[in-house]
């Protein structure tokens, strides 16, 4: 009898797990059933219109029309996301858009990366060359991102109450070393470079001076650009915005007004005011505000030439051994390759937001682009982050475009993994015992436990083979920049050794050729294949919803509960697991960059 409640109350419980699972996979159907069918609504636009830019939504280099990428399956709610190739296409559609008559920036904080707005605020001012205004208003406070971008806008204008926080830019590292020997627990490291620093935080309880100074001298120039901005902008000295800075104290916006900083303090129905005025609207008519996601939805005639294309290829995210919405696998090479062979497609874009990772797969697709870019125009565009593998796939590129924020360089290589063995052995006090047929055939030890753990370290000679595998991933990836970027290994080695620069740094010193975002590349694309008249095709292709759902369903549940549960750690906690679990030598960021 008790077997069989232990068995009826196991059944109850898969029963209630399993009804769980397909009630919300119900939802997830429906939520993206009608996602995709509200995509397909077309919005008809008044004249006299005004296109409102609030940045709601987090900003990517690509949509990736996955609706499970933005479902919560606990609130069944929607977080959605705008890709800066749409909003880019529809900041220029409207500078020639007889219908709207300027552009509203209702802002309070962006979710994108520095480099996003560095090209949103390039199309910004694009669009200023029209003649058409640009009003900025935040009802409650700018951040200090926010605000860089609103510098754009003819007039700048905040609430009464609201405030502005300029504080600069940091970055922290934490330190790893005393917590890992608490519990026993070893790394085991070999690396080239001296400022590969990723695996530095579990070697030390400070911080090298390598690591302290790349870190400084990469702030420093993204500080000195964000301030360039907001004075040309503003036109105020530079000097006045670093001292506002370095004060750091309270400012009601009237002061700040006083300091150039904004055109007044006005409330939201007098900013409203403001821009029927602009816009020639009466007082008691409605102002016609149109977002963003309906302007995407106007079908505009097609001017393409469709055997004329320029292929904009998109490396997001953490280069590994599998392709996903926003992770790169080996199977972009062959997107690649496709391209290359497409007669129709006369220029390629590589579009890279990528830390870096599996420096294997990196070589796979370096290849690509090497020989794609031997039968026609290659131009890679660097986003928020284009380092390690990110630059080492995009080195074989025609031409190199970054924006003066972008994370590049990095060139370095390490590998990693964590001993256990005291941890084992005496804390938890398990004993493997091992049986090999070869002198080296347990090399890294057994995982006796559901950890990413091994039983014991390195050898001394295991130690020296890792190190000459990592020199020869290193020595490999010096030849495929010197070869791509025309200078010495010896040039490229005084500037790689894992060293982390700006795109700005990087124009100076031969690894990018020019400054500029996805637009500039694309029109760089076109100038080379001699093209006036060309169709983007966006690639890789637009995965199947089922296979979305079948896929990677289970891992988007997951993720959120993650996310839930740690909130802004999520990032620390997932760069620390990437690190933990990854195996082989990795061509990747030391570090993760926030502002």
């Amino acid at each position: 009898m008790k077997k069989f409640f232990t068995y009826l109350l196991a059944t109850i419980t898969g029963v209630i797990l399993v009804n769980l699972f397909f009630f919300i996979l119900f939802f997830a159907i429906i939520a993206g059933i009608g996602s995709m069918s509200f995509q397909k609504a077309s919005v008809a636009i008044k004249s006299n219109s005004i296109l409102e830019l609030s940045f709601d939504e987090t900003i990517t280099d690509r949509e990736s029309g996955n609706p499970l990428e933005t479902f919560d399956p606990f609130s069944f709610s929607h977080h959605s996301t705008l890709g800066l190739n749409t909003l880019l296409k529809k900041i220029n559609a409207a500078a020639s858009d007889d219908r709207i008559s300027g552009i509203y920036l209702n802002l309070q904080d962006i979710d994108g990366g520095l480099s996003t707005v560095e090209e949103v605020r390039a199309a910004l001012l694009e669009f200023k060359k029209s003649g058409k205004f640009i009003y900025s208003y935040s009802n409650l406070g700018y951040s200090q991102t926010s605000y860089y971008l609103a510098t754009t806008a003819d007039s700048l204008f905040i609430n009464p109450n609201a405030s502005l926080l300029l504080t600069g830019l940091s970055a922290t590292v934490a330190y790893y070393k005393d917590m890992l020997q608490k519990f026993g627990v070893s790394p085991e490291v070999v690396r080239v470079g001296k400022f590969k620093s990723a695996v530095e935080p579990f070697l030390d309880n400070k911080m090298s001076e390598a690591n302290r100074e790349q870190l400084s001298v990469y702030l420093n120039s993204r500080w000195a650009n964000i301030v360039k901005g907001i004075a040309d902008g503003r036109k105020i000295p530079a000097e006045r915005v670093n001292r506002l800075t370095d004060e750091f104290r309270f400012y009601s916006p009237e002061e700040f007004v006083k300091e150039g900083l904004f055109d007044a303090a006005i409330w939201e129905d007098q900013m409203v005011q403001k821009l029927k005025t602009a816009c020639n609207v009466e007082e008691e008519e409605e102002l016609n505000l149109v977002s963003i996601a309906d302007y995407s939805q106007v079908t505009w005639p097609d001017k393409n030439v469709k055997n004329h294309k320029i292929a904009v290829i998109y490396a997001l995210g953490e280069i590994g051994m599998k392709q996903a919405t926003f992770s790169i696998g080996p199977e972009l090479a062959l997107t690649i390759r496709e391209a290359r062979r497409d007669t129709t497609v006369k220029a390629i874009v590589l579009r890279v937001n990528s830390p870096g990772g599996s420096a294997s797969t990196s070589d796979i697709i370096w290849r690509e682009v090497e020989l794609a870019a031997r039968v026609k125009p290659v131009i890679a565009s660097m986003g928020n982050v284009a380092a390690s593998g990110g630059y080492y796939i995009a080195c074989a590129a025609d031409t190199i475009i970054a924006d003066p924020t972008t994370i590049t360089g990095s060139i370095g290589v390490f590998g990693i993994f964590f001993s256990g063995e005291k941890l084992i052995r005496e804390t938890i006090g398990i004993h493997p015992e091992v049986v090999t047929t070869h002198r080296h055939g347990d090399f890294g030890g057994s995982y006796p436990l559901p950890l990413p753990l091994a039983s014991r370290g390195l050898t001394p000679y295991e130690r020296q083979v890792l190190q000459m595998y990592v020199n020869n991933t290193y020595t490999t990836f010096l030849d495929r920049v010197s070869q791509g970027r025309g200078m010495t290994p010896e040039a490229v080695n005084e500037i790689g050794q894992g060293r982390v620069w700006t795109g700005e740094d990087a124009l100076r010193i031969g690894l990018v050729d020019m400054l500029g975002g996805l637009e500039q590349a694309i029109a760089l694309a076109a100038e080379k294949a001699g093209l006036t008249t060309y169709q983007l095709q966006e690639l890789p292709a637009a995965v199947n919803f089922w296979q979305i759902l079948l896929e990677e369903f289970p891992a988007a549940v997951k993720q959120r509960v993650v996310k839930a549960e740690l909130g802004e750690l999520y990032p620390l906690y997932e760069q620390q697991k990437r690190l933990l679990t990854t195996r082989g030598i990795l061509a990747r960021l030391p570090v993760e960059f926030s502002l």
